[in-house]
């Protein structure tokens, strides 16, 4: 199975690493000092379940990859559109179906503006990982696990491929029957928790142990729920509990990369998240004062990081 991986950081570094080293034909679409150190030597992760050193085909250029069995789209959600219509014309031919693992909602729906919907598979990544230096994944937490479906949730040959593969590579992977649902699961998630870590610019483990902010994490999480069920999406009363119950089980220095692109100078996914989930709410008279507060807390300093944005890996 060729697999391309546009945007080699935190997420698609690993579960590339991963499938490489499982036998999978990946290529990598990367750039700057990240694409240097893989070409030179290789893809390398340190990760809390065994480190992976895999050699994998990188390039700036995805002309240079050609038409591949599945697209891993892992850019971050501000690149979507420039990404989306540079790389992947490249790399979709016949057969071939686009995933998804971003942060955000609506991801989908511009990769579809460019290839067209019946090549989009939903696609989500439960993991904590980032590059620590160029061509070095470091996984600090989190399940490692990809959930990805059809979004009319049929059983398909295609996704039980990648399935397979994801099994070969010891990758945790489910086929979802409900993707939409399964996105808006994880997008409420990162909403509570790169919002609280983000705005309070502390780990999860001191906001798990003050009530107060404990109480902002959960609100975040009823409003985005909240928005979730006025957009048509089928949410169960137990989503929040069972949010954080996961959340309780986290390692508690865990941060987000929504926290880790503010004190790092980065371009951050703040209109990804917070903003789309206040817009959404606006559009569907959805009440989210938690959002609305994190949102203003968080613009300014988005607004001076994309002004002189630090240069990524």
């Amino acid at each position: 199975m060729r697999i391309a991986i546009v945007g080699a950081g935190g997420v698609g570094g690993y579960f590339g690493a991963r499938l490489a080293a499982a036998g999978a034909d990946v290529r990598l679409v990367a750039r700057g000092a990240h694409l240097a150190a893989i070409r030179e030597r290789g893809l390398r992760v340190h990760s809390v379940r065994g480190d992976v050193h895999a050699d994998v085909g990188a390039t700036e250029d995805a002309s240079r990859i050609g038409a591949s069995d599945v697209v891993l789209f892992c850019v971050k959600s501000f690149d979507t559109d420039e990404a989306a219509a540079r790389h992947l014309p490249h790399l979709v031919g016949d057969d071939t179906f686009v995933v998804s693992l971003q942060n955000g909602i609506d991801n989908e729906e511009r990769i579809a503006a460019v290839v067209g919907h019946s090549r989009v598979v939903g696609g989500l990544a439960l993991i904590f990982s980032a590059i620590s230096e160029p061509g070095v994944i470091a996984h600090s937490g989190g399940p490692a696990r990809l959930v990805f479906g059809e979004f009319d949730g049929v059983m398909t040959e295609r996704v039980g491929r990648l399935r397979a593969w994801c099994t070969k590579a010891a990758v945790e992977a489910e086929v979802s029957g409900d993707i939409r649902a399964a996105l808006w699961h994880k997008y409420a998630f990162i909403c509570a928790q790169a919002g609280t870590t983000a705005a309070i610019r502390l780990a999860l483990g001191e906001i798990r142990d003050t009530p107060e902010s404990w109480g902002l994490f959960r609100r975040l999480l009823e409003e985005a729920y909240a928005v979730a069920r006025a957009t048509g999406v089928a949410i169960p009363a137990t989503a929040v509990d069972e949010r954080l119950t996961f959340a309780e089980g986290l390692e508690p220095g865990t941060f987000s990369s929504l926290h880790h692109d503010l004190v790092g100078g980065k371009r951050m996914e703040l209109e990804a998240l917070h903003g789309t989930l206040v817009r959404l709410a606006h559009q569907h008279g959805v009440g989210a004062p938690a959002s609305e507060t994190v949102y203003a807390l968080l613009k300014p300093w988005a607004v001076r990081n994309e002004r002189a944005p630090t240069p990524s890996a």
